[in-house]
């Protein structure tokens, strides 16, 4: 009899798990276990395209895909309990299913700030599709919006919320915004990005409550201002869903504690995506990133494990956001860096930073720069000393300052 192989969270991690599953080799059952209505889909969009009503919802693969890798969806269902002795899951209906290798692409849930009023219609959080829907049914009535917290979807869904004609100001508790991914010079720049299509922008500014009745009115700042609002879109970052390997008895540390191989401590499970922490060749510590490239790369690599095939994890790490008509792309991360390049000018609005440890880059930000982030991942990727010297000189071809790499 063919093996079961169970995917619990039908998320990015866990559709490409599945589909990677089949592209391994595996004959058995796939069972693809998700707690949302409907077909996988991607993310990002929500809080831009998607939210302005420039494009539909952007499906990971279509059901005909699904039928054509024999993967059962399982949705608008959700797993409550693992059973690692007698290897099964347990349903919120109590339905037990067995397994006998089970994958955890469980992600991310948000952040929520405890605020009085944050009950009032007109209150938001963007997360899933479900989210978005309300914040977009709300955004031809609506008028003045405020954004708690000024991480990627804060800023995305203040552009985005911009764009579609509201008044929008931000606030954001820490000293300045995208502090925990970018330097001061970057953050200066957004918050310049922002000022320059009308978007008010307060670092350092708490919020102690949200006033209204039924419905949103207004935000009440700890320092005692009022700021008129309709619509409060809450961003403050998310909290990786551990719970269930957690209650299973496996290793859980800000993630599931996972290897390069993706897996846990029980053989038969692995574990991919948002909510797993594992250790990073490029960073060489253990790290948990959300990001869809992360994603991919260890479903990728879980898939393998699965199926016997071994893989190791050690993808650059990469991001990206879109706001207005700015692309932001970030390769690598800065863990410990000596100094700082850039090529090109801010007020241009195309730049690149290198961040360097003595002649290594270990992390290149790149706004506008599409084909010279490319170039950045290789060198990153491959570890070989730079000629510093060049990395300024905008006349000089990136790609042909790694020793040793093709142009």
């Amino acid at each position: 009899m063919n093996a079961t192989c169970i995917i619990v969270g039908a998320s990015h991690a866990g559709i490409h798990l599945a589909v990677g599953l089949r592209q391994e080799g595996w004959p058995g059952r796939v069972l693809l276990i998700g707690d949302e209505p409907g077909l996988p889909y991607h993310r990002p969009p929500l809080s831009k395209a998607y939210l302005k009503g420039d494009s539909e919802l952007a499906i990971i693969h279509p059901q005909a895909s699904l039928d054509k890798h024999a993967i059962e969806l399982l949705s608008n269902t959700r797993v409550t309990h693992i059973d690692r002795q007698t290897r099964h899951v347990v349903l919120s209906d109590h339905t037990r299913l067995a397994y006998d290798k089970l994958a955890l692409c469980t992600g991310a849930r948000l952040r929520r700030l405890p605020l009085k009023g944050s009950n009032l219609r007109g209150v938001h959080y963007l997360r899933d599709l479900a989210d978005a829907d309300r914040l977009r049914a709300e955004l031809p009535t609506a008028r003045n919006a405020v954004i708690i917290g000024a991480g990627y979807i804060g800023l995305e869904t203040a552009a985005s919320l911009r764009q579609a004609g509201l008044h929008v100001q931000v606030l954001e508790a820490a000293p300045r915004i995208l502090g925990r991914s970018v330097d001061a010079p970057v953050s200066a720049f957004f918050q310049a990005l922002h000022a320059a299509h009308g978007v008010t922008i307060e670092t350092g500014c708490h919020v102690s409550e949200l006033l209204g009745h039924d419905a949103v009115t207004g935000v009440l700042c700890s320092d005692g201002r009022r700021l008129d609002a309709d619509l409060v879109v809450i961003g403050i970052g998310v909290q990786p869903n551990t719970e269930l390997a957690e209650a299973a008895g496996l290793e859980v540390e800000d993630g599931i504690l996972v290897d390069a191989h993706c897996r846990t401590r029980d053989p038969h499970i692995v574990a991919a995506g948002d909510c797993t922490r594992f250790p990073s060749h490029h960073l060489q510590r253990h790290v948990r990133l959300e990001c869809l490239a992360n994603a991919s790369d260890q479903a990728r690599v879980a898939a393998g494990t699965l199926c016997g095939v071994q893989k190791c994890h050690d993808a650059l790490p990469w991001f990206w956001s879109d706001q207005y008509a700015t692309r932001l792309q970030i390769a690598g991360m800065a863990d410990g860096y000596d100094q700082v390049i850039q090529r090109g000018s801010m007020d241009s609005g195309s730049f690149c930073r290198f961040y360097l440890k003595g002649e290594r880059m270990l992390s290149a930000l790149c706004v506008n720069q599409a084909k010279a982030f490319i170039a950045c991942k290789r060198l990153i990727a491959s570890g070989l000393p730079i000629d510093t010297q060049k990395l300024a000189d905008e006349g000089c071809d990136i790609a042909a300052l790694g020793p040793g790499l093709p142009a």
